[in-house]
């Protein structure tokens, strides 16, 4: 373990089993359709990658970048769309994959914005669902965990660029990020 993770909340081996059954679910629901996949950089990576190999049907895969944290561990209500998609998303299925939902603005805009651009459909996957930060009515139709109100990191999640590569989803120490 990092020394400046506090504990384990979930292991490798659980977040592998966890992906594999939110494909499954996906997969189930969307039979014979095809499904344009809008990962969110760069906290979603990892997952997102796990995700579509276990999706076995005929997807696209796209990414956009946003941002509303910076080097915080609070949101800073402010979203912004860094990178956007390089496809029109009009009459097509359209699953956004996310790490984290927290407060829930940036999911909320991302989904407005997204749904602006007419889909036939639009859903959300996130691996982590944090609702007692919630700010905003927003959730998410594919969840894999449901998390405590500590600060997370690992498996794509970060602090300030850091412990992305962590295999693991572990709390981050308070006094790293106090």
């Amino acid at each position: 373990m990092h020394k400046d993770i506090e504990r384990v909340l979930y292991t490798e081996v659980q977040i592998k089993a966890r992906v594999k059954e939110l494909a499954a679910m996906i997969m189930e629901e969307n039979k014979g359709e095809e499904l344009l996949t809008v990962g969110v950089l760069r906290g979603a990576v990892m997952f997102y990658a796990d995700l579509v190999r276990e999706i076995d049907m005929s997807l696209h895969m796209n990414f956009m970048a946003l941002s509303s944290y910076g080097a915080s561990s609070r949101s800073s209500g402010a979203v912004r769309i860094q990178y956007d998609l390089e496809e029109d998303i009009a009459g097509k299925n359209v699953l956004i994959v996310e790490d984290i939902v927290d407060s829930g603005l940036t999911l909320q805009y991302l989904t407005k914005t997204l749904r602006s651009r007419n889909p036939a459909k639009i859903k959300a996957c996130c691996l982590f669902d944090k609702p007692e930060r919630r700010q905003v009515d927003y959730h998410a139709d594919y969840v894999g965990f449901t998390v405590p109100d500590v600060f997370i990191v690992g498996y794509g999640l970060d602090y300030a660029e850091k412990y992305r590569n962590l295999k693991y989803i572990g709390e981050l120490k308070r006094s790293v990020y106090e």
